[in-house]
């Protein structure tokens, strides 16, 4: 073991994960496609792939890049791999060779398809970002089906999340007229539509064969949503207390000299910063928890670090700063001090946050 310690750890709660799944599954009655992609979300691709595999509700793991496709095929988890945006005609070959599932929206897409390889039918339903509008995806989806490579298909709700789920029925209602334009397959289609708001907004969707909870899988929903699925945030994120020193009344802490000491202030700092995905835009406004206790975060939030008050309290280097964790103090609160939504919090991690199973403190 090295002795050269990680100054933050993202701890990955499995219970909460597998909770979450569990809960999620129930709820749209169908086996998830569980999206892994940007490292799952920030919790580690590796870590949640092989956590997530095992879990009797998974039918798959969903990602946004071929090279992620790659990544999540070489962890050999017997689950399938569902590639969601499309491939250069260069990549196709080598992720078909992988078994990746191959997103198609076009006739020349489906042609380049080499005989082995499986297809989803990516419809665009309104979304306008990816995929073949209905008209042209029965089109796709019938010389897909005609080679013997129709094995899925798809779309993606713009607003399931939002109070008014006008168009999100419009959507659906657009996608199963699709679906019922296609030929019979030899196994049945496996459609999909619900992310995560979908799942909960919507619950059970007729017809549709698996569900795409993405940061819901995680542990979060919107506000308005959270009474229909109890679900648990699934990340602890923690720092070491690197440094001790106590400044001065009358003097300033970090860049800018944001915050100016009242009185004689012990300060910790704190191996995390920026960089680590902790948003600097939480200056002025963020705590943390050190000792049991809720402390305000000092002055300007740098690269690399933070600094902390711990009047008062017994604090020795190396001793561990939550930044968030499930309940008390949240990503949904960093989020907010940062001006930002969790999903970028999350995804922001970086690469020197180490992440581990591990039990919340």
């Amino acid at each position: 073991m090295s002795v050269l310690a990680p100054r933050a750890r993202a701890l990955i709660d499995p219970d909460a994960l597998r909770g979450n799944l569990s809960v999620l599954a129930a709820r749209s009655g169908t086996p998830l496609i569980l999206p892994v992609k940007a490292n799952a979300y920030g919790h580690g691709l590796t870590l949640i792939a092989t956590l997530a595999a095992a879990h009797p509700d998974v039918w798959g793991l969903a990602v946004a890049t071929p090279r992620e496709a790659q990544a999540a095929a070489a962890l050999n988890t017997g689950k399938p791999v569902l590639l969601l945006t499309p491939p250069t005609p260069a990549e196709v070959p080598v992720l078909a060779d992988l078994g990746v599932r191959l997103p198609v929206a076009s006739l020349a897409e489906a042609a380049a398809l080499p005989a082995h390889a499986r297809a989803h039918l990516k419809v665009d339903t309104g979304m306008n970002r990816l995929g073949a509008r209905p008209d042209e995806a029965v089109a796709v989806g019938r010389e897909l089906a005609r080679r013997g490579l129709l094995e899925g298909a798809y779309t993606h709700f713009a607003s399931a999340d939002e109070p008014d789920l006008g168009f999100a029925h419009e959507q659906l209602r657009r996608f199963r007229a699709v679906l019922d334009a296609l030929p019979p397959t030899p196994r049945p289609l496996l459609a999909h539509a619900a992310n995560g708001g979908a799942v909960l907004s919507l619950g059970r969707l007729p017809g549709m064969a698996l569900a795409r909870p993405g940061l819901a899988a995680y542990g979060f929903a919107p506000a308005h949503l959270r009474a229909h699925a109890p679900l648990t945030p699934v990340m602890t994120v923690q720092a070491s207390v690197t440094h001790l020193h106590t400044v001065p009344a009358g003097e300033t802490v970090s860049y800018g000299g944001l915050w100016r000491a009242p009185r004689d202030t012990p300060v910790a700092t704190v191996g995390i910063g920026y960089a680590d995905g902790y948003p600097r835009n939480a200056t002025g406004r963020a705590e943390v928890l050190v000792a049991g206790q809720r402390r305000p975060v000092l002055g300007r939030i740098c690269m690399d670090q933070l600094m902390i008050d711990v009047t008062g309290l017994n604090v020795q280097p190396g001793d561990p700063v939550t930044l968030w964790t499930q309940r008390g103090l949240t990503v949904t609160d960093v989020a907010a001090w940062g001006g930002t939504v969790e999903y970028e919090v999350l995804t922001g991690v970086g690469d020197r946050v180490e992440r581990q199973v591990g039990e919340t403190p």
